[in-house]
């Protein structure tokens, strides 16, 4: 008896049905974060924090293993989140990727994490930790970070969001990559600083808004007052006895307010909002501690830093 004949699939409905097949995987709850970025720039630290929230987590994944470990998770029933890096390690291979991320978007929820940071804070990183550069040891870690930046630049352009660890910390990356994907809150998303700085060190260059509160009455010629900052009780509160400071924290707070959603619809992952006086000692620093807590108060991941105020 012959054997029933075996129907092939033509070439358009063998397309259409993959096409089916990665629409439906899209819709399912599998995602994958790839980390990327300069060395010192924080990978690890962002890896670790990925691996606290829940997701399997992999450093130094060869590139061209990326699809086959995404088609893993999919098929995988315990893991539904997975994250890995890939750097520069990855020497010439890194030219794929672009490819790479263009097969996995199909595939499924893929979000690409940039880390960079200016080069002195890499080079302090470098030197406290004493750990060499990938590139080698044959030239300067300064050399070195100069030749990554370039390779990476290709890389960079392909994130989905790219984000500077010059002024983070360790906790302030941790909280800001937490924010953004365990809680799904986009209003929250911000980590935004309050600087205070006087206006004879300059304006700082990382700032994105400026207000200049030199208006207000000056502790500084009242003797009693000179040896303290604005976070000392007494001279917060001489400071906030004039209605015209009063008026300025209401106002500028409602302000940021109203902006901050808007800068974070824009995809903003951090801002720094700087107040300005003559010397950066008082009235600068109350006014950037009343803001911080009201901006607090709203819900929002504040710090406040005083660039050029001592301690006290």
């Amino acid at each position: 008896m012959p054997s029933p004949k075996r129907t092939a699939k033509s070439p358009r409905r063998k397309a259409d049905a993959e096409a089916k097949f990665s629409s439906a995987r899209l819709h399912d709850h599998h995602e994958l974060v790839i980390i990327s970025g300069m060395s010192g720039a924080g990978k690890a630290s962002a890896l670790n924090t990925f691996e606290d929230l829940g997701y399997y987590c992999v450093d130094n994944l060869p590139v061209g293993l990326i699809e086959k470990f995404a088609e893993l998770v999919l098929d995988s029933l315990e893991i539904q989140r997975a994250a890995l890096v890939v750097d520069i390690r990855e020497g010439a291979r890194l030219d794929k990727l672009p490819q790479i991320l263009t097969s996995l978007r199909h595939l499924l929820k893929t979000t690409f994490i940039f880390l960079e940071a200016d080069e002195e804070a890499l080079l302090r990183r470098y030197s406290e930790t004493r750990r060499p550069h990938p590139l080698g040891r044959n030239v300067s870690v300064r050399a070195s970070l100069t030749s990554e930046r370039r390779r990476l630049a290709p890389v960079k352009a392909l994130a989905d969001l790219v984000v500077d660890t010059t002024k983070f910390n360790v906790h302030e990356l941790r909280a800001m990559l937490t924010e953004r994907f365990q809680h799904g809150n986009r209003d929250k998303n911000l980590l935004i600083s309050c600087v205070s700085f006087g206006y004879r060190e300059g304006v700082p260059e990382d700032a994105d808004l400026v207000f200049d509160v030199r208006f207000l009455p000056n502790p500084h010629f009242i003797p009693k007052f000179r040896p303290f900052t604005g976070r000392h009780p007494a001279v917060a509160k001489y400071i906030r006895s004039f209605p015209q400071t009063r008026e300025f924290i209401r106002k500028i707070s409602e302000l940021l307010v109203y902006l901050i959603p808007h800068y974070i619809e824009e995809g903003k992952s951090y801002l720094t909002i700087a107040f300005g006086c003559t010397g950066g000692k008082h009235r600068s620093v109350m006014i950037a501690e009343d803001v911080q807590k009201r901006l607090a108060k709203a819900g929002y991941n504040v710090k406040v830093l005083h660039r050029d105020s001592p301690v006290g």
